[in-house]
């Protein structure tokens, strides 16, 4: 029996190779058809944890490394949230959206992952940028857990949840993205 990681992790690769760039039509690998390396798009990502009531924001360093979480924002409706992302991808110069995708744990979709990969269709079609969808799967427990390691009251706590949400969804997105990205390096040079 497989674990629940290398099953998300599974899960998350078949998305991500679904998605093409849209600078080029190529998948991305790190790598142009004709094997040459290709560079990635400078620019920041976003990581998004999207809920009925707030959304938590992270946004990556310039490189794609790191992850730091910005202040949640409180939804009203698709017009102000949208309008309120819209500032967040300018400010930072967003150039690709990680949106956390709600799956079962037994990996299955269901209603909440429909309106994610509705929520995620909308921002492509509003901002014209690439979006990714990532398992987040216990991010919410994740986050409460480093959040109870901390000396923040329950309510501070509270808000800082979905904004550590988003972190972890960002950074776990761009590690793997790292991951493939060096693994395909170390396959095509006959390294690995």
């Amino acid at each position: 029996m497989r674990s629940r990681d290398a099953e998300a992790s599974d899960y998350n690769r078949r998305v991500d190779s679904d998605q093409k760039s849209p600078l080029s039509g190529e998948a991305e690998t790190g790598r142009s058809q004709n094997g040459n390396r290709r560079e990635m798009p400078m620019g920041r990502i976003l990581g998004l944890d999207v809920g009925s009531r707030r959304i938590g924001v992270a946004v990556s360093d310039p490189l794609g490394i790191t992850a730091q979480g910005l202040e949640t924002l409180q939804r009203r409706n698709k017009r102000y949230d949208f309008e309120q992302l819209q500032k967040v991808i300018q400010e930072y110069d967003v150039r690709e959206i990680v949106v956390g995708l709600p799956l079962r744990m037994s990996g299955a979709e269901g209603i909440q992952s429909d309106k994610m990969q509705t929520f995620a269709e909308d921002l492509r079609k509003r901002f014209r940028l690439p979006v990714h969808l990532w398992d987040e799967r216990l991010t919410s427990a994740e986050a409460n857990r480093l959040l109870r390691e901390t000396e923040l009251s329950i309510e501070k706590r509270g808000k800082a949840v979905d904004r550590m949400a988003a972190v972890l969804i960002l950074q776990g997105w761009m590690e793997q993205r790292a991951g493939a990205a060096s693994g395909f390096r170390l396959s095509a040079s006959g390294s690995e």
